[in-house]
This record gives C-alpha cells, sequence and structure tokens, in this order.
C-alpha cells in the first residue's frame, strides 16, 4: 500500500500516525483535513515533501473525496469531531462529520473498492463501574453517553453495514485514551500540562475518581498500521496498553514531575455525564496479529510528553488563551 489517506491527519492522534507511517514505512500519504480549531498544519511540520501531500477539505464534500479514492490504495479515517464538552454545548457538528462523513467516505469506498480502515473510540460502550473486574472487548454491546460517542457508534454501525451490504473492505478499531504530542490544550492531560507552565492551578472534574486506559499516541500508530496490513478485512480490533489511572492520579503525577506539590490543583464541578471507567482489552490484536504496545511505562510517557509541550509552547500557546476563557465561562 504505497498510496495513504489519512483523514484528519492534521489533528492529535492523526498527525501522530503520519509522522509514525513516513518514520517506519516508504508510502506516500495525503493527508485531508478541514483545519478546524483542533487541526494544526503545523503538526505536519519537518516532514519531507515528496512522502506529504496535505489537501485542505472536509470529508463530507463528496467530489473531493471520489478524486483523492481514485488514486488510493488505502484510506485511514481519522478524521471526527471529539470533545464531550463540545457535543454537549451543540450535537450538530458531531453528526455532520462522523455521520454524514463517515458516509461519503464509505461510499468512495464501496465505488473504488478502496481498503479502508475507520478510528473509533472505547466511549462507544459506554463506562463500566470502578469496581467491575471487566474490560472492554470486540463483543461488548454498545452503550454510549453522551452526542460524541453515540455519533462515534453510528459511524463504526456504518462501517459495518457497509461491509456486509456492499462488501466494502474495512476494518475498525476501538481505542482507549490517547496521549502524547501534538494534543489540543483543551484536552486532559494537555491542559493540566500547560497550566502548570503558565503557573495556573490544575482542574480536576469532581473527585477525580474518573478512570482512563492511557496510551501513547504512538503505540496507537503502530497497532493501526499493523491492522491495515495485517488485519481481517470486516473485523474490529480493540486498541489498548493497559493504563489504566484515574484522573486524580494523573493530575498529581504531572504535578509531581513537574516540580510541583502533589495537591496544587482545584476540584471544580463534574461535567454532564461524565463516564467513570474505561479499560481495554486489547488481547485479540496481540494474538492474531503479534502487536504488543512500546510505551509500557505510563509515568515514563507522560514524563516525555511533559517536556514535548516545555520544547513547543509556541505550537500550542495561540489557543491556550481561547480555552481557559472557555472553561471559566463554565467555572471550569
Amino acid at each position: 500500500m504505497a498510496r495513504l489517506v489519512v483523514t484528519g491527519g492534521a489533528g492529535f492522534i492523526g498527525s501522530n500516525f503520519v509522522h509514525h507511517v513516513v518514520s517506519h514505512t516508504d508510502h506516500h500519504v495525503t493527508v485531508l483535513d478541514k483545519l478546524t480549531y483542533a487541526g494544526n498544519r503545523r503538526s505536519l511540520d519537518g516532514l519531507p515533501d515528496d512522502r506529504l501531500a496535505f489537501v485542505h477539505g472536509d470529508i463530507a464534500d463528496a467530489p473531493l473525496v471520489d478524486e483523492l479514492f481514485r488514486s488510493a490504495d488505502a484510506v485511514i479515517h481519522y478524521a471526527a469531531e471529539s470533545h464531550n464538552d463540545n457535543s454537549l454545548d451543540d450535537p450538530r457538528p458531531f453528526l455532520e462529520t462522523n455521520i454524514i462523513g463517515t458516509y461519503t467516505l464509505l461510499e468512495a469506498a464501496r465505488r473504488h473498492d478502496t481498503r479502508f480502515h475507520h478510528i473509533s473510540t472505547d466511549e462507544v460502550y459506554g463506562d463500566l463501574e470502578l469496581d467491575d473486574p471487566q474490560r472492554f472487548t470486540e463483543s461488548t454491546p454498545y452503550n454510549p453517553s453522551s452526542p460524541y460517542s453515540s455519533t462515534k457508534a453510528g459511524s463504526d454501525l456504518l462501517v459495518r453495514a457497509w461491509v456486509r451490504s456492499f462488501g466494502v473492505r474495512a476494518t475498525i478499531s476501538n481505542c482507549s485514551n490517547n496521549y502524547g504530542p501534538y494534543q489540543h490544550v483543551e484536552k486532559f492531560i494537555p491542559r493540566q500540562i500547560t497550566n502548570v507552565i503558565r503557573d495556573i492551578q490544575p482542574r480536576l472534574y469532581g473527585a477525580g475518581e474518573n478512570v482512563r486506559d492511557w496510551i501513547h499516541a504512538d503505540d496507537h500508530s503502530s497497532a493501526v498500521l499493523t491492522i491495515l496490513e495485517k488485519g481481517t478485512i470486516g473485523e474490529t480490533y480493540l486498541i489498548g496498553a493497559d493504563g489504566e489511572k484515574n484522573n486524580k492520579d494523573v493530575v498529581e503525577m504531572i504535578l509531581q514531575l513537574m516540580g510541583r506539590p502533589r495537591d496544587a490543583y482545584d476540584h471544580v464541578t463534574d461535567r454532564a455525564g461524565h463516564d467513570m471507567r474505561y479499560a481495554i482489552d486489547s488481547t485479540k490484536l496481540r494474538a492474531e496479529l503479534g502487536w504488543r504496545p512500546s510505551f509500557q511505562d505510563f509515568e515514563a510517557g507522560l514524563a516525555a510528553t511533559i517536556q514535548w509541550y516545555r520544547e513547543n509552547e509556541d505550537w500550542w500557546a495561540p489557543t491556550k488563551d481561547r480555552v481557559e476563557a472557555f472553561y471559566a465561562s463554565k467555572g471550569q
């Protein structure tokens, strides 16, 4: 697969995947990105011009999508509206991108018989109780709890239907929470890191007991590339690195790594419908395709992420004030 199209390739997880592909393969990558507030063209800086093409456009633009699929060997679909708080304020963009956009891509994959991989989230499964020993598997029933997660669940089901009904050569992966370079400062880990850099007290929703299963973005990228190369058409693979941590522990670890007291943060009102716990069982991916994560030490991965944000303030600073003003308006 020499010619890849990556939708949302200027976003956080997508840009990390593009960097990974350029570093570990000889494939050529075309990025299709609408460059909404969460996309940043600078996230692709430094990549060689002969390996990367950038197209500024919308995945719901059918003629543009058709043109790109015509010459693609495979398409990896990262583009999504993905912020839970934003989906509670205005669900419509989530329907337009996550549902209509995915439909548009699937129709192009159908016309051109293009290999298609769909990136999804563990949030489609809802949440688990804190004391539940179970983890999400590929057979866990869908139980989304927000406009964001419900539209991602809907897009997953569209992919499955297009595989079964029209023979589209697609696979799906549902991943746990990512961290690493190039993540927008509205997200949990980079918000806390950049707050400390700016001498702002980190803020924690509720008691901070909510558990997320963290995975470094480069491990997510290697898993997706493995699925693209070895995965069975029509199958779903869960991607996780056994990184369960509650939000309180993550904030305290960030503070400690940055030389601050572990309790130097504020509690704010919990957000509506805040899922309690996510946990991924990636046995299928590991057993069938032989994938293993590289960043198994969360503290080491977090330290490297902190260092990246320290060294790349020019990347995140232009959006920091706007994000904090937004959260301040909500008392968060």
